[in-house]
């Protein structure tokens, strides 16, 4: 929600201190940068010294970076709030991490679905409380915003118990998960080399819508500014039943494997269907495919690739599946956008189009069609202690 509430003034704000496009374009993008190097981190910080006190630190570090964000007077602070921003919250695997520490595997693909629905929840309530606040005064959704951390870090605190399973600090040494020894470990593991890159790809297919849809509505069908919100939104309620609902209902009768293909099926589908659907119910019908398809197969992903690894090292692999999907949102807007501005919107949808077939391609050849990599269960109540 915090996210959501700043988001949409950022451009407002870089304005003020007489920002190029490009700056206004730099300062969203920054935060895509930052998570992509710092999510794999945290998520191997999180294998050794534990689940709790990275969620802890980083989303103290959240806090900061809001407090920051209220009292730039500059545009470089405005950069340094961002940065940080997105160092701290690049703690996504960290918490897909300790879902899978304490879910089955046939529970899993709903847990990291309740994730992304809690976000999209977010999403769609962060910009309207941020600009109602707005209106009480310029520091105000800011302030806003890093109470709501403050308060993460209290309930935390109190309510959060630790899920690693084992002990903690199993290593002393740190090597950063980017580096070409760790990334040979990660793709060496049976079947994480596909499911990584399939993720990678599914991501650069919606980052691409993410980045230029509003383009595309306000100039190819002439929508208003509050159409464009008012689709936005509809995305957003999309991807809360889809992740926050039906992946959990699908997951207990289908294996995880079919939802990806299923999801990655409709994304392509969808995206090639945008730029024709014209300014009717059938772009309602495309963005609906294009969101339902995402929220079928992220999750399910993510939940594919904890299996790929036994529990002390999941931070490690989903932080590293999370730096491949910024880099795929950082990638996905800056190339759509050059396509759709060197050709036309119907050839960014093509190319987002291929980037999911392609997915679908590799899941469909590189995955087998039945059985999935078991991982020990640990469930952890809410007085900390676990049991296989």
């Amino acid at each position: 929600m915090g996210f959501g509430i700043v988001i949409p003034l950022l451009p407002i704000y870089a304005e003020r201190f007489h920002a190029t496009p490009f700056a206004a374009g730099a300062l969203i993008a920054v935060y895509s940068l930052m998570q992509l190097v710092f999510a794999p981190v945290w998520g191997r910080v999180s294998d050794r010294v534990g689940r709790r006190p990275v969620l802890l630190v980083s989303l103290a570090g959240s806090a900061v970076s809001y407090v920051v964000l209220a009292a730039a007077g500059s545009l470089e602070m405005l950069f340094a709030a961002r940065v940080l921003a997105g160092a701290a919250g690049a703690n996504i695997p960290v918490a897909q991490a300790y879902i899978a520490d304490v879910t089955s595997t046939a529970d899993r693909a709903r847990g990291m679905g309740l994730i992304g629905a809690a976000f999209g929840l977010g999403m769609v309530i962060g910009p309207g409380i941020g600009g109602g606040l707005s209106l009480l005064g310029p520091r105000v959704p800011e302030c806003f915003a890093a109470a709501l951390c403050l308060g993460n870090v209290a309930v935390a605190f109190y309510r959060l118990p630790e899920s690693l399973p084992g002990s903690v600090g199993r290593a002393a040494g740190f090597r950063h998960p980017l580096s070409l020894a760790s990334l040979r470990e990660a793709v060496a593991r049976p079947g994480a080399a596909t499911l990584l890159a399939v993720f990678f790809l599914v991501t650069l297919g919606f980052a691409t819508l993410e980045g230029t849809f509003s383009l595309v509505a306000a100039h190819r069908y002439e929508y208003s500014a509050a159409q464009v919100d008012g689709l936005w939104l509809y995305m957003g309620l999309v991807a809360v039943v889809v992740q926050g609902g039906l992946v959990g209902r699908l997951a207990r009768h289908l294996p995880e494997r079919t939802l990806v293909v299923a999801g990655a099926l409709a994304l392509g589908i969808g995206l090639l269907w945008i730029p024709f659907a014209g300014p009717s119910p059938a772009l309602l019908a495309a963005l609906g495919l294009v969101v339902g398809g995402q929220g079928l197969a992220s999750p399910s992903l993510s939940s594919l690739i904890s299996k790929t690894v036994e529990a002390p090292v999941q931070g490690e692999v989903l932080g590293v599946s999370q730096s491949l999907s910024a880099g795929a949102r950082v990638i996905g807007p800056a190339g759509g956008g050059f396509v759709f501005h060197r050709f036309d919107a119907s050839a960014a949808y093509v190319a987002a189009a291929t980037s999911a077939i392609a997915a679908l391609g590799l899941i469909l050849v590189g995955t087998p069609a039945g059985g999935e990599p078991r991982a020990e269960t640990v469930r952890v109540g809410r007085s900390g202690r676990k049991a296989v």
